[in-house]
Parts: structure tokens; sequence; C-alpha cells
């Protein structure tokens, strides 16, 4: 009994009553703390969850702006952007199934491991399945419903012309930047600024609203191109049919209005599809016409003449003792393939003399015959803006040898591009005046620089016409009902420092004599058949493309119909 009286007398013992009134002021802080962290949070602080709500809801997206349209002279689209979708995902937010995976797979032509790995990769918040997919794919995808899954609009570029005009054009990567050619140098102007735009999405990945837009799309500039599309193609159609029946290894065009400088075509091949995303070798799609230097040969010999005629050294009928087409110079021997004792100036450009350039030359002080061919454009850019372009190269006068002096008169150790030397003709077109070379059509007249003087340019421009005279190196650059003048070019490749035999042959001219309108510089590299000269081989393709663009420009005739005469069986030919 006291054993149990014990028991019940602990049970009963009453706790300590600040115990209960600690309890309560505790409860009562915690409740204020909580209070206090509410109202700072909500009503003070707010940014942190407006932060962490964002970062679970609300996103930042971009929003791509149009890409500016490229167009020729006449306004016919050249390049152009068209709507596509992107499928993109949130990893964290996806919920798919095997099946789904399968069908995405199967609808973007991927592979199922592939689409599988990408929407697994938590570590992402953002990942592209496939870029760039037609609208009919993408209404697929969407009708699958699979969370965390979105479309974005993009722009891909699109190239009506294709192949014709891949060189100039260029291409742009798969987020609209330009990569070569115009698409490349002509970036800023043409790609605009792109935007962005928050939005809140809902558990599933989707956007139920657009919150607000932080920055708005600026859409790129249109440029306007100086080419003519029809020209174009006479051009890209003739260096490719000139590549193919002489097998060559690669050859170029270009046509020049003779009066404004504007690149009217520019071709090369062989070329390449640019709405191909395959990429082809860096080689083909490298535009040779601007980025490539070769050695001229003879088509430097007009200005040799005109720098010797400016100088007051000889006058169009002065005789050159051309000895029998053997010359040396500090102990290297220089040849004529058509050797004859002597010619007058005139006949040393329509027979391309070799040793009547040289001895030419070399009447000149070394300084002024640099002059002359600095100030006709050589070893300078164009000024046409193309990326990549090059130089060329014309070295210093001060370091020349009486033989290297010999050589540049008729284009060895001098090196051009094809747009550079087309660029040089406007001399002998503009009465002494070079123009500058552009790709983009002007409205305004344009002016030029003054190299030689009227009486000069005509001069040589007469003996021009005699190139393409039976008797002349060529005669297969006449063209119906126009007068035409030029200068043909062989020129042996230089190789680890020793001439080879494989040739660039290349012929420049401009029509119609009598008052230029059009210049087109013809080059093919290695041709590897029996014929080789430039006179046999770039002339025919001259000839084609100039008499069809003139008289698509109505330019009109200044020879009658049948002024076109027949060549001999062997056309003179010449070496340098």
């Amino acid at each position: 009994m006291k054993y149990a009286s014990s028991i019940k007398t602990t049970g009963q013992t009453a706790l300590p009553p600040w115990r209960s009134r600690a309890l309560f002021v505790l409860l009562l802080l915690g409740l204020l703390a909580l209070l206090l962290r509410a109202v700072y949070l909500q009503g003070i602080h707010n940014d942190f969850l407006k932060q962490e709500g964002n970062a679970r809801y609300g996103r930042v997206v971009d929003i791509n702006a149009h890409r500016g349209m490229i167009a020729d002279r006449a306004g016919n689209p050249l390049a152009i952007s068209t709507p596509v979708e992107s499928i993109w995902a949130s990893p964290q937010d996806v919920e798919v199934t095997a099946q789904q995976i399968i069908k995405l797979a199967q609808i973007m032509g991927m592979d199922a491991s592939e689409v599988k790995k990408r929407l697994q990769d938590k570590s992402r918040e953002f990942v592209y399945l496939k870029r760039q997919l037609p609208p009919e794919q993408a209404e697929k995808i969407v009708k699958l419903g699979v969370p965390g899954l979105a479309l974005r609009r993009e722009y891909r570029r699109y190239y009506p012309s294709g192949e014709v005009t891949s060189h100039i054009l260029g291409f742009t990567d798969v987020d609209d930047n330009g990569q070569e050619g115009i698409e490349y140098g002509w970036q800023a102007r043409l790609g605009g600024k792109n935007g962005t735009q928050r939005v809140i999405k809902d558990r599933r990945g989707y956007i139920v609203e657009d919150v607000a837009s932080i920055r708005s799309p600026k859409a790129g500039s249109d440029v306007v191109l100086s080419l003519d599309s029809k020209i174009q193609f006479l051009a890209y159609r003739e260096i490719k049919s000139a590549v193919e029946q002489h097998h060559a290894k690669a050859g170029s065009i270009v046509v020049l209005d003779a009066k404004s400088g504007e690149v009217l075509a520019l071709a090369n091949w062989p070329s390449y599809n640019p709405n191909n995303r395959e990429k082809p070798a860096v080689a083909v799609m490298r535009n040779h016409a601007v980025t490539d230097l070769f050695e001229p040969g003879s088509t430097m010999k007009p200005f040799t003449v005109a720098t010797a005629l400016e100088n007051g050294m000889i006058k169009p009928n002065t005789l050159i003792n051309t000895q029998g087409g053997v010359y040396t110079v500090g102990g290297r021997k220089i040849h004529d393939t058509h050797p004859e004792n002597s010619l007058t100036v005139a006949g040393v450009i329509q027979k391309s003399s070799n040793v009547g350039a040289a001895k030419i030359a070399l009447m000149l002080p070394a300084k002024n015959f640099w002059s002359g061919l600095n100030e006709s454009g050589f070893g300078e850019l164009t000024g046409s803006g193309f990326p990549g372009e090059a130089p060329g190269r014309l070295r210093d006068y001060k370091t020349w040898r009486p033989i290297e002096q010999a050589t540049m008169s008729y284009g060895n150790g001098i090196s051009v591009n094809l747009l550079q030397l087309a660029r040089a003709y406007t001399v002998f077109a503009n009465d002494g005046e070079m123009k500058q070379v552009t790709m983009l059509k002007q409205d305004v007249p344009v002016l030029g620089t003054s190299v030689y003087s009227a009486e000069t340019a005509h001069a040589v421009r007469d003996m021009l016409e005699m190139v393409v005279k039976p008797g002349g190196t060529a005669p297969l650059a006449q063209v119906t009902g126009y007068r035409v003048a030029g200068k043909t070019g062989t020129a042996h490749k230089l190789e680890n420092g020793r001439y080879v035999d494989r040739y660039v042959a290349s012929f420049v001219g401009l029509a119609p004599a009598s008052n230029p309108r059009l210049i087109v510089a013809v080059m093919l590299n290695e041709p590897a058949g029996k014929e080789y000269y430039g006179g046999q081989v770039a002339a025919p393709a001259f000839s084609n493309v100039m008499g069809a663009a003139l008289r698509l420009l109505n330019v009109p005739n200044d020879a009658p119909l049948n002024n076109v005469l027949q060549p001999p069986a062997e056309i003179i030919r010449e070496d340098a």
C-alpha cells in the first residue's frame, strides 16, 4: 500500500509555471519572425521570389531578325530568307515515353538514341533537337504533345540561282550569319539585330503568356548588287563549257561595265550549290576570280606600251628590232613564239612579241615603268570590298634587275587577280581614266582616276583592235556586228621557283571598240588539251559572252553584220 501511494504522489507532480510561459514566448517569437520575413520578402525585398519564380516558369527567348534580301540590279531576288521552325527542349521539363522518342526521331530523320541522349541531359536547361525544319514536319512534332518541347521561329537562306551565283553571294550558316562572299562581306548590313522577349511557361514547358518585349528585332537591310542575272548566266555557262571542253583545272570570267566599273557578272567553274548544307571542299568555295593570283602573261603588254607612249619614248609606228625572236638580257634569253626580225610598236601588240615588249620596257627608267603599272591598279586592291580579295604583287622598282624589268613587260614576275586585270583595262575604255570596281549598283556617275592621256589610251586601243583581226593572236574573239579590242595571254605556271609546262591562258577585251561599253576577262587554269593558248581557249568564250551581252543591253552596232573575218588555219600563238 505504501508503494502504490508513492506512485500516485509522483504522477501528480506539477510542471514549473515558467516553462509553459517560455514555450508560449518562443512560439510567438517564431510566428513573429515568419510574419516579418513574409512582409520583407513580399513587400520590401521581393526580387528573390521573382527570380525563383522566373527560374521555374519564366524564360527570356531570342527573336530572330529577318535577314535582308540580296537582289540583282533589276530587283530580281538572288538570296532570300524563308521562315522555318527549330525544335528545342528543356530537359528538366521533358516528359516523354520511349514510343514518343521513336516517333520524334522518325519525323526529324535522327537516330533515336541521339534524341534520347539530348532529352535526358538534365544538366542543360536548353538543347536543340533539330534546326530549321519545314513547317509540315514541325506540325507533326507539335501533335505528339510531348511536354518540354517547343518551337522556335528561325530563317533559312535560299538562293534561287543556285551554283550560277554561288561564288559571288556565298552562303550563311545555320544561325543565318554570312560565311562567304557578299553574305559575309555585308553581314552587318544584311543581318540586322535579333530581339529578345520574356515569356511564362507552364510546368509542361509550353509558353502560356508573353510577358514583355525586352528588345524588338531589327530586320536587316536589302542589298542591291550591280549584277545582271542574264549576263551572269551567260558568263557561267560559257566558262563552264570552256573548262570542260579544254579539260582545264578551273576557269574564271568577269564582265564589267566599262563606264561605271560595275561588276555585271562574275563566275567560276567548278562551282557549288549554296542551297546544299553539305559544304563542298574549300577550294571549290573560293572565288578564284578575286582571291587567286596568277601571272598575267601577255595581257600586260598594253600597259608596257602605254607607259612608254606616255613618257614619249615611242610612237605607234616606231620600229623595234626584234632580232629574229631571240634577245639576251643579263645572260638570259627571251624568246618569241612567232619570231620576226622587226616590228612596229603596234605589231609588237598584234603579234604579241616578248622581245619587242622587253626592249620597250628597258627604254624606260625603272621608276617610270613601275609608276605606270602601279597607277593602273596593279599591286593594289580593287576596292570591290569582296572579302578575301588578294591585292596582287608588284615589287618595288628599287629591287629590279634588268632581266626582271624585261620579263615584267610581258607579265612574268608580277601577279594579279582576274578582277584586278579587268579593272586595269578600263583605262583603255575611258580615255585613260581608271574606274573603281564595285559589286553594288550605282545610281550616279562614277569618277575615275586619270592614268594616261586620252591620246595614249586611243592609240593602245587601236593596237588592241589589230589583235582580234586575222594576223593577230585572237581572231576567235571577233564579235558579229561589233568592233572588238583585246589582248591574249599564255603564261607558264611558276612552281617551286621554276616555270613548268603548265599554263594559264587568258583574254581581256572590250567592245564596241569605237565607244567601249563592256569589258570581259576570261582565264583558264591549266588547259590540258592540245590547245592551251589564250587565243585558242579563252578568246572564244569571250566572244560568246561579249556578243550576247551587248545584244541583251541593246548596244548599237559599230560594225557591219558581216564584219567577222575567217581566221587563218593556224592562229598566231603567244607564249608569256
